[in-house]
């Protein structure tokens, strides 16, 4: 049985290593895990590798198996993708899906991976973590048969987002972004693409997926009267600034936060996470989503690689990680 592994870790903002690790010696209720593809959440992931999480929330941005603590050293990450090599018959050589960082192995409680569905392949199924964020986000916004939706920002959460709305019903949706490169994933998601001058407005309903203050800006310049704007947008320790005079109040304008630690007080009472990330999952039977799969670089390039995506000097949607035999 496997008993070491190798971890990425933030060592310090602005600096990545790999280090070895011992693995714990699994319990009656474990499972040991391979990892074959991690995926990279580029918001959330390089505002911790640049050290720009706000200390006001170091404990909500916990990731749920984080070692250290921020700014660092600190091992984060979230969405993995590995068979299972140790643990309960049921389990046993499946692929499984679990939010644990960047490590070619590791070793976690039964009840913390979820079976990948048949037909989802390992490096879509990364996306998992994106697709769940999603479903949260259109339980809290609530969209109706024939609205007018824009997504301001075509990033992977917008994407995903896009995605699950063209399947409602007679739903116009539109997704803008600066980067007119973006318009040919938007196309092959099934969606509308607009730059920020072509966006119109009288817009039902907007989701800002952007994390920048000029993209909530648009969002709510896109609203029609009563409508509202559902931001998903982490910004880390960066100031938001916003023009609330023109139509906002006499607009009944409303802006409302939408995060992915909780069940949306939509479904609260009825969905647990693992209902949540359980149909996260399914809904990645949808091979669409294949289109938001952009890159792949082997697990020992994660230092370089991190410190490309952070610094902005490598484009990517969803870059996944590739262990080879773990």
């Amino acid at each position: 049985m496997r008993t070491e592994a190798l971890a990425f870790w933030v060592r310090e903002p602005g600096a990545g290593e790999i280090r070895p690790v011992r693995l714990p010696e699994p319990g009656t209720d474990d499972v040991v895990v391979r990892t074959l593809c991690s995926g990279i959440s580029r918001g959330t992931e390089t505002l911790v590798f640049r050290g720009e999480v706000p200390k006001s929330q170091y404990g909500v941005m916990r990731a749920p198996f984080q070692d250290g603590e921020f700014p660092g050293p600190v091992k984060y990450g979230y969405l993995n993708v590995g068979v299972v090599e140790h643990g309960p018959r049921d389990l046993l050589d499946r692929t499984v899906f679990c939010l644990y960082p960047h490590q070619t192995a590791y070793v976690v409680p039964a009840a913390d991976v979820l079976p990948v569905p048949d037909r989802v392949p390992p490096e879509r199924a990364v996306l998992a973590g994106a697709v769940e964020t999603a479903v949260n986000a259109l339980w809290d916004a609530a969209p109706l048969v024939g609205d007018r939706i824009t997504v301001v920002g075509a990033g992977m959460i917008g994407c995903c987002v896009a995605r699950l709305l063209t399947r409602f019903p007679a739903v116009d949706v539109t997704v803008v972004d600066v980067d007119p490169a973006k318009a040919k994933v938007v196309t092959r998601l099934g969606a509308g693409f607009a730059s920020p001058a072509e966006a119109k407005d009288g817009r039902d309903l907007v989701v800002h997926a952007s994390a920048t203050s000029s993209g909530l800006q648009l969002a709510l310049d896109l609203l029609a009267r009563e409508g509202t704007v559902i931001d998903l947008s982490w910004y880390g320790d960066a100031e938001v600034q916003l023009s609330l005079g023109g139509a906002f109040h006499s607009g009944r304008l409303r802006i409302r936060s939408s995060q992915v630690g909780t069940v949306s007080p939509a479904r609260s009472g009825s969905r647990t996470l693992v209902d949540r990330r359980a149909l996260a999952l399914d809904l990645l039977r949808d091979p669409a989503f294949d289109a938001l799969i952009t890159g792949v670089s082997p697990f020992d390039e994660l230092p370089d690689l991190m410190s490309r995506l952070a610094a902005g000097s490598q484009s990517a949607l969803c870059h996944t990680v590739s262990y080879g035999e773990g």
